[in-house]
């Protein structure tokens, strides 16, 4: 099957899109995600880049947006030493973002940063190897341009073929400044074990 992907809800909605996407329930994104792909500055001289969202429980049931922890560790190309960012997602309600969207919140010393980040693909293969994928788009900040990640669920990426395609779909999207994002994706390095 063709990766599907979805216009960020930030941009005009032109060139393909798909009003049959469903957002992808916290169960899908829950656990370790490799980033294999970015077109984020601060991933060029890091490896190993790995996001971790964990649900934090009752936060949906009492009637307010869900809340997932948000723990990204990455290692510097030089350095073994693992480095991390921890913040908070909220689950963006309104403006066609349901269920994609998340306002992210640092903690600690990085409770003044925020950023807002959404899916706008996902899926699992099943076709050979099993392989889970997601794309997620970042609007820009005040310290970050706006960037793709591309992430896995194995360490050793997405397999070529499947690569290919959500690279395809993403030129589906017809928008100068998301075509200039794609036309800079490269390749996060990981240690492969």
């Amino acid at each position: 099957m063709t990766p599907q992907i979805r216009v960020p809800s930030t941009l005009p909605a032109v060139g393909k899109t798909t009003e049959t996407l469903v957002p992808p329930d916290v169960a899908f994104l829950e656990g370790t995600w490799h980033v294999t792909h970015s077109t984020l500055p601060m991933w060029r001289s890091k490896r190993n880049v790995r996001i971790t969202y964990t649900p934090i429980s009752g936060t949906s049931s009492d009637g307010g947006p869900q809340r997932v922890d948000d723990l990204v560790t990455y290692q510097s190309i030089s350095s073994d030493k693992v480095q991390s960012v921890h913040g908070v997602d909220t689950a963006v309600i309104g403006g066609g973002a349901d269920g994609w969207a998340w306002h992210w919140r640092g903690k600690g010393w990085l409770m003044i940063a925020s950023s807002r980040w959404e899916v706008l693909g996902y899926g699992t293969v099943t076709e050979g190897e099993e392989e889970q994928w997601a794309v997620t788009y970042f609007a820009k900040t005040l310290f970050t341009p706006s960037g793709l990640d591309i992430y896995s669920r194995s360490q050793q990426g997405l397999s070529e073929g499947l690569l290919g395609q959500i690279k395809e779909a993403l030129k589906g999207i017809e928008d100068e400044g998301f075509q200039r994002l794609i036309d800079g994706l490269f390749e996060v390095p990981r240690d492969v074990e």
